[in-house]
């Protein structure tokens, strides 16, 4: 931190680029031990397997105080996504006295968990499908054009 010439204004330095934080070193250690012992809870608890698909856990991320950690949830042919998030809301407090006992000696405190659900999967099909449509019409379109 340092002090403007203004006096008034306190600016810390930090790893701006283009507009995003970049995530520091402790950031990502904590994240992907954080996404190791989530990934084993989960699969203890059952809930890996809910409403008839797949959850599992695509991204972590924490913040840089390291109070809050963001869980994003892949659901692969889940027949009920908010259900599923409900569900895992529910267990809210069974999943992080899991987590507290798997990391009490590693972190100093548990974050806060908050979950997400990760829709890059919905955006790669939706994606196939129109990239489908393209190739499915670029093959009428040249037979039009040679036609006249």
């Amino acid at each position: 931190m340092y002090l403007n010439a203004d006096r008034n204004k306190v600016t810390t330095f930090t790893g701006i680029e283009s507009g995003f934080m970049e995530e520091g070193k402790r950031q990502k250690q904590i994240a992907g031990l954080l996404n190791e012992e989530m990934n084993t809870i989960f699969q203890r608890l059952g809930l890996n397997m809910l409403e008839g698909g797949m959850v599992s856990i695509a991204d972590v991320k924490v913040t840089p105080d390291l109070l809050e950690a963001r869980f994003y949830l892949s659901l692969f042919q889940v027949k009920d996504p908010e259900a599923v998030l409900q569900k895992i809301e529910d267990r809210h407090h069974e999943i992080k006295k899991e987590l507290a006992a798997q990391v009490r000696h590693q972190l100093r405190s548990i974050p806060v968990l908050k979950f997400f659900r990760d829709d890059t999967l919905d955006h790669v099909f939706k994606m196939e499908e129109l990239f489908k449509k393209i190739q499915q019409e670029r093959p009428a379109s040249s037979d039009d054009s040679s036609a006249s």
